[in-house]
């Protein structure tokens, strides 16, 4: 698993969010549980990397980078873009789709 890296959403899934956050540049205060998971990826040498649509703006990227400084003491590297490397994405809007299928994994409602 070293080779790769697990994405982790950043608004809604690492840190609170409300809307109209993303335009007024407001970073949430973490959401504890994935808060403690990423840190515990991070402890057993997991890479780890923030992917949110902010980091368009770099500004927006820059905050997200001091916000993991300040609540997982080390800043992760924070993308709009997914690769070949990424393991995993967490993410409060993800649909997990069965490789090479197009079903949906345990949705009843698959054509809503």
């Amino acid at each position: 698993m070293s080779k790769g890296w697990i994405g982790v959403d950043f608004d809604a899934t690492l840190a609170h969010y409300e809307p109209g956050n993303f335009q007024a540049g407001v970073l949430g205060e973490p959401i504890l549980p994935m808060l403690e998971r990423v840190k515990r990826w991070l402890r057993k040498g997991i890479k780890v990397k923030i992917v949110t649509a902010r980091a368009i703006d770099p500004a927006q990227a820059q905050l997200i980078s001091d916000w993991c400084l300040q609540y997982l003491k080390q800043r992760l590297d924070v993308t709009d873009r997914k690769d070949f490397r990424m393991i995993c994405l967490y993410d409060d809007r993800c649909r997990q789709v069965i490789p090479n299928t197009g079903d949906l994994v345990g949705d009843e409602h698959q054509d809503e």
